[in-house]
């Protein structure tokens, strides 16, 4: 199934998408004369995965005879599909990302220096331009601002702090049922379905807040908007989800992309790694962390005041978002590495005028 969130005279309503997801079929409407009474196990997507496998069974039975309680998709607003997450953590799980990353910071001091050749040799014979190899130690991962989360076409007001505006194209796993000590045999059990987050990050206070070393992370860069959706997709839809095309657009361009099965950490892993001491719980949701190219820091597509960033997984659908940064208007450059270096300088100045 594909399950969504929607707003409906000012309420937040639990639907499924039928009609190749021209139409919504409202759960807890469609529920109520089944059961009698209203059924509270549709009151919201987190009562709906708290509520199990029965409950997911009544869902399907609803979506395969809909009745009358149904939407147009295009007349309702859709939300986040699971707006507010019990706990909600991001990991590092493509090696790719972090390789791409290192290879544009590399580049722009190359840029800045007298010797930008020599600057580019020292850093491969160091091997900057490669996957750190702390990587593959253990499944890093940050907790993220679950009070900030966004849903499809909302816009993304940038916060005035940031010059230098970046997407991450993430595929994120929706925990279904509790366990701890889990092992990564049995992880897929425990997961309700995946959605697309759009971990977005100002890219120049995370550069200086990571100039801290062990005291540095993303702090500010990450802590004001998180982009989910445009549904969650039921695990049982998926042969297998590690055989998905992931792709970013921007204004419409194709602009970077891959597939889960790049991923090096993988749910079930991240599952059987958060679990060694404690349990998760139905709601939860983790983040796979960025696909390689999936990125502006990666790609080097400066993204824009005004620019829509579109992001797409396989069976899962398009997550499109607009960004509003009117402190932006006359104030960034037109190409990348100039922006970006800007951008980088304006945040130390800051951080050393605080």
């Amino acid at each position: 199934m594909r399950l969504v969130t929607y707003s409906a005279h000012g309420r937040a309503r639990v639907g499924a998408w039928i009609d190749d997801d021209r139409m919504i079929v409202d759960l807890a409407a469609s529920a109520e004369p089944r059961a009698g009474a209203e059924d509270l196990r549709f009151a919201s997507m987190q009562a709906l995965i708290e509520a199990g496998p029965e409950a997911l069974d009544v869902a399907r039975a609803i979506v395969e005879a809909p009745g009358e309680f149904v939407v147009e998709t295009q007349t309702v607003q859709l939300l986040a599909p699971l707006p507010r997450p019990v706990q909600f953590r991001d990991f590092l799980a493509f090696p790719d990302h972090l390789a791409g990353c290192n290879a544009t910071l590399v580049e722009l001091a190359a840029l800045a220096a007298p010797d930008p050749d020599g600057v580019r040799a020292g850093a491969a014979a160091a091997g900057k331009l490669d996957t750190p190899k702390e990587f593959f130690l253990a499944p890093f991962y940050y907790n993220c601002n679950a009070l900030t989360v966004v849903g499809p076409d909302a816009p993304i007001h940038w916060p005035a702090y940031s010059h230098f505006i970046d997407y991450e194209l993430e595929m994120a796993a929706v925990i279904g049922t509790a366990g701890a000590q889990i092992k990564a045999a049995d992880a897929r059990s425990h997961i309700f379905g995946y959605t697309i987050f759009n971990d977005w990050s100002a890219r120049d206070e995370q550069v200086r807040a990571m100039e801290a070393g062990p005291l540095g992370g993303p702090l500010p860069a990450k802590d004001f908007a998180s982009t989910l959706g445009p549904c969650i997709v039921t695990a049982d839809e998926f042969d297998d989800p590690y055989a998905l095309e992931m792709t970013a657009y921007l204004n419409g361009e194709r602009v970077g992309g891959g597939r889960s099965g790049s991923m090096h950490y993988r749910f079930e892993t991240l599952i059987e790694y958060l679990t060694r001491g404690h349990a998760v719980c139905p709601g939860e949701v983790l983040g796979s962390g960025t696909v390689g190219t999936g990125c502006s820091l990666e790609n080097r597509r400066l993204v824009r005041p005004g620019d829509t960033v579109e992001l797409r997984i396989e069976g899962i659908g398009a997550l499109r978002n607009q960004v509003l940064a009117p402190h932006l208007e006359d104030t960034l450059p037109d190409a990348f590495f100039p922006a970006l270096g800007a951008a980088i300088a304006r945040a130390r100045q800051g951080a050393g005028a605080a």
